[in-house]
């Protein structure tokens, strides 16, 4: 079996060492190339850049991008009636269909919408309040998940109480351009219109009847107060059996109360199957280059120069390379 001998070794490093000097010699070459192309064409590059410069300043002044929120409610089971149909205007926009945008949504000016999405407020203390039932499901579906998935997952978030609708603008809008005719569109529904109609009606009957109670357990609390204030009056002890119902009275009307305020709040949401509750108008935000035009126009600029010089300089040497080989 031959070894390698001590002259072998010294050839393949002296080979090594060689390749090494001879890579860095070409890159100082290219190096050398770079500067001297830049000194030459040293005007051109200066026009390229100002120019870049001062026309992205431009692009980034006309086309500043905001977001605009609304925070809603969506009302008797209208949730997915409410995705759907903002999934439906992205479409639209995704499209370019400005003509639907303006007749059907009412936009007065469909062209700058660029994005428009919804997102649920993650609230799941509002989720379960007061629905035993939404408890026992997280406690369900906890045990075979992560409670964060679980909270995230598309069929739990869908049932949160307020969602957040985003729309993004090239250029500020008013209220009257945009939250206005979105809202109205949203609340475009023949079908959730008479579910409405009958919930609220429904409604105000049950504060009606609760009221009706409240006065009668008022009543019947007093006549209790009334005799005792008469037995007090009369020097005669009164004895009450444990198992009298005016503990349950007293709870039943502390219960009856705290319900009818939450109805009275509840007939202020029901005005609309998409209830507003609040919007924001005008945050500047930034996607991808936009508001950084300045920056990239003029790299992009000088970075397409020296492409067409490399191309050019690559063609004429095939060129010559073809008429010497013709020759």
């Amino acid at each position: 079996m031959s070894t390698p001998s001590h002259s072998d070794s010294e050839i393949d490093v002296f080979q090594i060492t060689t390749k090494v000097k001879k890579g860095f010699e070409r890159l100082n070459t290219l190096l050398f190339n770079c500067i001297q192309f830049f000194v030459h064409q040293w005007k051109i590059v200066a026009a390229l850049l100002i120019i870049g410069f001062g026309l992205g300043l431009f692009l980034d002044k006309n086309n500043k991008l905001y977001t605009h929120e609304i925070t809603v409610i969506p009302n008797f089971g209208s949730v997915d009636y409410l995705y759907a149909k903002i999934n439906l205007i992205q479409s639209k926009i995704n499209a370019g269909e400005t003509t639907f945008l303006q007749k059907e949504v009412g936009l007065s000016h469909p062209e700058v919408v660029r994005k428009i999405e919804i997102k649920p407020i993650a609230d799941v203390y509002k989720f379960i309040e007061d629905k035993e039932r939404n408890f026992e499901l997280i406690k369900l579906m906890a045990e075979v998940g992560e409670v964060k998935k679980v909270l995230e997952d598309n069929i739990t978030s869908k049932n949160y109480t307020y969602h957040t609708i985003a729309v993004v603008t090239n250029g500020s809008a008013t209220e009257k351009q945009l939250i206005t005719p979105l809202l109205n569109y949203l609340n475009q529904s023949d079908y959730f219109s008479a579910i409405q109609e009958v919930e609220v009606a429904n409604l105000k009957q049950t504060i009606a009847q609760n009221d009706t109670i409240i006065q009668q357990i008022n009543g019947v609390l007093n006549g209790f107060s009334d005799n005792v204030k008469s037995s007090l009056k009369n020097d005669k002890l009164m004895y009450y059996n444990e198992n009298t119902q005016l503990n349950d009275i007293i709870k039943t009307k502390q219960d009856l109360v705290y319900q009818q305020g939450k109805n009275r709040l509840k007939v202020i949401n029901f005005q609309k199957t998409i209830k507003e509750v609040t919007f924001t108008l005008n945050s500047t935000t930034s996607i991808a280059i936009n508001g950084k035009m300045k920056l990239v126009l003029p790299i992009a600029l000088l970075f397409v120069f020296v492409g067409v010089h490399l191309f050019l300089r690559f063609y004429q040497k095939q060129l010559a390379k073809s008429k010497a080989v013709a020759l």
